[in-house]
């Protein structure tokens, strides 16, 4: 028996998701946790700006996601019901045009033609959607559950950099909340390319990058309001 190989793929859109809504949260939470201590306020109004961007942040994302997702599925489905349409009306034209991709993809003309009549036979939306129109209806989009695993993983990683700045004294505060969430970052990076099978060096100096920038640029901007206050 010849072994199968794992692909993992099928996990680019949960897998998507999950790293967005951590990787929003560590960034936007320490970035906005160090651009306020950089103004040279108190750690209550720290935290305080942390936990109300926690929040913000995980709605915004919860929403981004649902109307993202949903607006797909919209997409998705009127594309469906008119290759139902056509179905209906023009049976012999779609085969045709099944065989044709089906030729384009090297099957000589024939088998082609015994491909299109069989799948047409078996379930002609799902062939003509999977491989006319690139639709995998038998996967269809899920907003809620978007919605809520992309506010979930938001929620989670913003917790990380506001229980350390709740932990930190003052003074140390934006150092260890900087050195920490690079580190969160570089783990997320890692395991997040490991589990697409992608190189996790690769992915960890990229979140880590954009990462270090956004909050260089809002602890500039903190000293910026801190100097003309």
């Amino acid at each position: 028996m010849t072994p199968h190989t794992p692909h993992r793929s099928h996990r680019a859109g949960w897998l998507r998701a999950a790293v967005m809504g951590a990787n929003d949260g560590i960034v936007s939470t320490a970035s906005l946790i160090i651009g306020v201590a950089a103004a040279g306020t108190s750690q209550d109004n720290i935290l305080l700006a942390g936990a109300a961007g926690l929040v913000a942040g995980a709605m915004s994302m919860a929403a981004g996601e649902y109307v993202s997702v949903s607006s797909q599925a919209d997409t998705h489905a009127a594309d469906l019901e008119l290759e139902q349409r056509s179905l209906q009306e023009n049976p012999e034209f779609e085969q045709a045009e099944l065989a044709t991709i089906y030729q384009q993809r090297g099957l000589n003309e024939e088998l082609a033609g015994q491909v299109a009549e069989q799948l047409m036979e078996h379930d002609a939306l799902g062939a003509h959607a999977r491989d006319e129109i690139g639709i995998p209806i038998h996967n269809a989009a899920q907003p809620i559950q978007a919605a809520l695993s992309s506010a979930a993983t938001f929620v989670i990683g913003a917790g990380l950099p506001l229980v350390v700045a709740w932990l930190t004294p003052l003074v140390h505060l934006i150092s260890v909340v900087a050195a920490s969430s690079l580190v969160f970052l570089a783990l997320l990076g890692g395991l997040a390319a490991r589990a697409g099978g992608a190189p996790a060096i690769r992915g960890t100096i990229r979140v880590t990058f954009w990462g270090a920038l956004a909050m260089v640029l809002t602890a500039v901007v903190g000293n910026l309001f801190e100097v003309m206050g």
